[in-house]
């Protein structure tokens, strides 16, 4: 199956996008999933943390699940195990996200399947803030 990762579309989607939901947020600087949503907050982007275990990360109010979200979500941000997706991809569908992002390491041809076949925009195994480094720069909008 083909991934919709084009350099064009990407930009598009980070360029819209206003608020992104972080699944598996740590609270732990030294993670990934903390300086990736540590960088996009200072790129102005509203970031919601997703974990069951935690009431905050970085001053944000942090929920167990997509679905108890109360406002839209425009990119689902997933640093969870691959077999552990499917299920995120299918509440990014039900809340209607507009995208779903894969993180560095992290492949489910199925998910990417389910999340496209609702309309969702699915990127994999690619790193979020290095492609908005590479393709907005330090400005989230150009």
């Amino acid at each position: 199956m083909k991934v919709n990762d084009n350099d064009q579309r990407i930009r598009s989607l980070l360029r819209s996008a206003r608020v992104i939901a972080v699944v598996g947020l740590s609270p732990k600087e030294q993670r990934p999933s903390n300086q990736i949503a540590r960088y996009l907050l200072a790129a102005g982007y509203r970031v919601i943390p997703v974990n069951p275990g935690q009431d905050t990360i970085l001053g944000q109010t942090c929920y167990p699940r997509l679905d108890e979200i109360p406002e839209p979500v425009d990119i689902v941000d997933v640093f969870r195990k691959a077999a552990e997706v499917l299920p995120i991809v299918a509440q990014a569908v039900a809340i209607g996200a507009g995208a779903v992002w894969l993180q560095q390491g992290i492949v489910n041809e199925e998910a990417a399947v389910q999340a496209e076949a609702a309309g969702l925009f699915c990127i994999m195994d690619r790193c979020i803030k290095i492609d908005h480094q590479r393709l907005l720069g330090a400005r989230r909008l150009s």
